[in-house]
């Protein structure tokens, strides 16, 4: 069934072109994806653009976005939309709020936004202990209540998109800007501490979103806009949905949800590749996961370019993805 309705469009924002390509590699791949800036940089405009460039929901996942939201008492009158879940809690939610709880065991946000987007917007605000809740779904899929007399299992295959500021005050990582609190870097590192390492190695992509600058709000709106993105990343759905379907997986029709097991025949990069990724991972230290994310935006960057092999230049762009987050800086 058709979604009324018209969605924001990425050509309201100018400038910010390197955010909008990392947009359109999340949406393609369904990967989780953070980005870091100082208020007003856009990061909320780019989160709230992104349900405009993904793919409807497929028969099979509409049915179960349905039930989800039957459960929760969401549905009005019957109506269905083939539009993609899109959640937005609140940084004062809970971990009942985002996980599900209740004497019934409803279903949270998490559950929501199943085969949808989850945005959290001012990510360490959120209680660390409410956001470490969401790293056994993110592997998962999955999120089971157990209450004392029973046990209720929800899916929860959802897309993190997450948005955060580089300190308190916002304005840390500006030119000329000194913190009066403390020094600049104590004031980052304090900040980000708020999230912990296990939960940033769940993030496939993570980026910075510098401040817009006058000059780029002064030009012109930009040509390309979210149908033009949006037909891009149909088709390297397709090719992943083709992909999983002949390798009789179940369930998987992205990369991101592509098991550790299959990434060897799935995205095994050529020559140059493998020995840059085998180089960097020490260099960087990646964790077995981290291996394994870059790996899959790396397939995912191969089906945009419409490529059957990973090649160097896509495991290259996957790391300096990773790059970023292993960028920040330990708690002073």
């Amino acid at each position: 069934m058709p979604a009324s309705g018209m969605l924001p469009d990425l050509r309201d924002i100018k400038g910010q072109e390197s955010a909008k390509r990392t947009l359109e590699i999340a949406a393609a791949g369904a990967h989780n994806l953070l980005m870091n800036g100082p208020p007003g940089a856009g990061k909320s405009m780019l989160a709230q653009r992104l349900p405009s460039i993904l793919p409807p929901l497929s028969p099979r996942e509409l049915l179960e976005v349905s039930m989800i939201q039957s459960v929760a008492g969401l549905l009005a009158e019957g109506a269905l939309s083939n539009r993609r879940p899109f959640r937005a809690p609140h940084h004062s939610a809970s971990m009942a709020a985002l996980v599900g709880s209740g004497l019934n065991a409803r279903p949270g946000e998490a559950s929501l936004a199943h085969h949808g987007v989850l945005f959290l917007d001012e990510l360490p605000e959120f209680q660390p202990q409410v956001l470490d809740s969401l790293r056994q779904p993110i592997e998962a899929g999955e999120i089971l209540i157990a209450r004392a007399n029973h046990r209720v299992t929800y899916p929860a295959r959802f897309q993190l998109v997450a948005a955060m500021n580089p300190c308190r005050c916002g304005q840390a990582t500006e030119p000329g800007y000194v913190c009066r609190r403390q020094p600049n870097e104590r004031c980052i590192a304090q900040y980000q501490a708020r999230l912990s390492g296990p939960l940033l190695d769940r993030i496939d992509l993570s980026i910075d979103v510098p401040a817009v600058t006058a000059a780029d709000l002064i030009l012109p709106a930009p040509a390309e806009g979210s149908a033009d993105v949006a037909a891009r990343v149909a088709q390297a759905r397709e090719r992943q949905v083709r992909r999983y379907a002949a390798l009789k997986l179940d369930g998987v029709t992205t990369n991101a949800a592509c098991p550790p097991a299959l990434l060897e025949d799935v995205a095994q990069p050529d020559p140059e590749g493998l020995s840059l990724i085998r180089d960097a991972a020490n260099a960087m230290r990646l964790s077995a996961r981290g291996f394994h994310r870059v790996l899959k935006v790396g397939r995912t960057l191969a089906d945009l370019d419409g490529e059957e092999r990973v090649r160097r230049i896509h495991v290259a762009e996957a790391l300096s993805y990773r790059a970023h987050a292993d960028r920040r800086p330990a708690a002073a």
